[in-house]
């Protein structure tokens, strides 16, 4: 049964039609995958098995891998059963997909991107919570949702879409390849297991690695406990600004979510007045968040929770390669294996004073703290995008659909 409905907020020029309420089970014949174990697909696609296999929506949007012969083409997929329940896609070309994927295929209408989104839109409400999350097909069979009546209003809406997914896959891909590279530098570029120099290094280095105590490079500072301050005395305009970790963003601090204090609140401890080129570490709530310093314009002071670490001789330690090394994993792992017996909620700086640092001369500190950071740059860039991506299509689910 086809009902007439309102038009959407914005739509490509030329469409003025209203659109229209349709049934799933009207426009599609609505069925379902096969069982198929995990060990019969593999991870690459090659000439032996070409065709994608998708299971619950997770990672890569579903993925198994890949197998030798397809069920489906041109198909919309959902998860029917999970924590995944309810979560829809449009599948382009050939794929195979295993029982935990509902499949709606083409009676009257075409499957397509945009329909897809559409239902996705809807389809989490109509899961049943009751024991395992579920949507079957004959619940999705009776959803109706709104779409264009003219063929080619569809058509123009999924491409959108497929573009706009397309880009956020890219970038998806591109943010998980860098932090991959971090994470694989991380494990090559310092010393381990007793050693004294890395197994991957700059070229030109050949100098043994030394192992010094965070204390014997920096001063650590917090506020101390009667100087907290009350929630009242947070300002939201002022002279002195007030860090705390929550306002911690990707290694920096966002200045722009911090409050503010009075003079006599950023006198009181001359120890947390920060400047640029401090390292902060969280000890409460979230613990060892780090943030490098840059780019601050005014006095700023400490709120509890998060210690000022300062260098002591810049001649002889790089402040960027301090940073990365305490906002490596290296760090924590410390932290876990001196919470004997159960798990550290506070980081206490009898903890952190003998925080084991691995030190290279100054000038290859230099080179690895610029490599990691432009490595940070580089993924902050594509978390960004990502970002901006998911935003953008969010804001066209909610303007281009009735």
């Amino acid at each position: 049964m086809t009902k007439t409905v309102k038009k959407p907020e914005i739509r490509f020029a030329g469409f003025t039609e209203a659109w229209e309420q349709r049934k799933v089970s009207d426009m599609f014949k609505v069925t379902r995958g096969y069982v198929l174990a995990a060990t019969q697909t593999d991870e690459k696609m090659s000439d032996e098995k070409p065709y994608p296999v998708y299971s619950s929506q997770t990672k890569d949007n579903g993925l198994m891998g890949f197998y030798q012969d397809y069920l489906y083409e041109n198909a919309i997929t959902w998860t029917t059963d999970g924590a995944n329940a309810g979560t829809v896609h449009y599948r382009a070309g050939k794929f195979y997909c295993t029982n935990v994927c509902g499949v709606l295929l083409e009676k009257d209408i075409v499957p397509n991107q945009m329909i897809a989104e559409a239902l996705n839109n809807v389809a989490k409400s109509y899961v049943s919570y009751v024991g395992n999350p579920k949507l079957m097909n004959n619940v999705m069979a009776d959803i109706e949702i709104k779409i264009p009546a003219n063929v080619q209003e569809r058509d123009k809406i999924s491409e959108l879409f497929a573009n706009l997914d397309n880009l956020i896959t890219l970038h998806q891909r591109k943010y998980d390849k860098f932090v991959n590279v971090k994470k694989s530098c991380l494990e090559k570029m310092f010393p381990k297991n007793g050693s004294n120099v890395p197994e991957v290094r700059f070229a030109g280095f050949t100098e043994a690695w030394e192992q010094r105590k965070l204390s014997e490079l920096a001063t650590i500072h917090a506020r101390i406990g009667w100087q907290n301050l009350r929630t009242s005395e947070f300002l939201d305009t002022g002279d002195y600004m007030l860090i705390t970790g929550t306002d911690f963003d990707n290694g920096k601090v966002n200045f722009s979510t911090c409050h503010y204090v009075e003079k006599y609140r950023y006198d009181q401890d001359k120890n947390i007045q920060i400047k640029n080129g401090s390292i902060l570490i969280t000890k409460d709530g979230t613990l060892g968040k780090v943030a490098y310093v840059e780019e601050l314009s005014m006095p700023a002071t400490l709120n509890a929770g998060v210690f000022n670490v300062e260098i002591k001789d810049e001649n002889e330690t790089d402040g960027k390669y301090l940073f990365q090394f305490l906002k490596a994993p290296f760090l924590m792992d410390y932290v876990a294996q001196k919470a004997t017996g159960g798990t550290i909620k506070h980081l206490n700086q009898n903890i952190l004073v003998d925080f084991p640092i691995s030190m290279p001369g100054k000038e290859e500190q230099i080179r690895i703290g610029e490599y990691f950071t432009h490595l940070d740059t580089l993924i902050t860039l594509h978390l960004r995008e990502l970002e901006k991506l998911r935003n953008l299509k969010k804001a066209c689910l909610e303007k281009m659909f009735v």
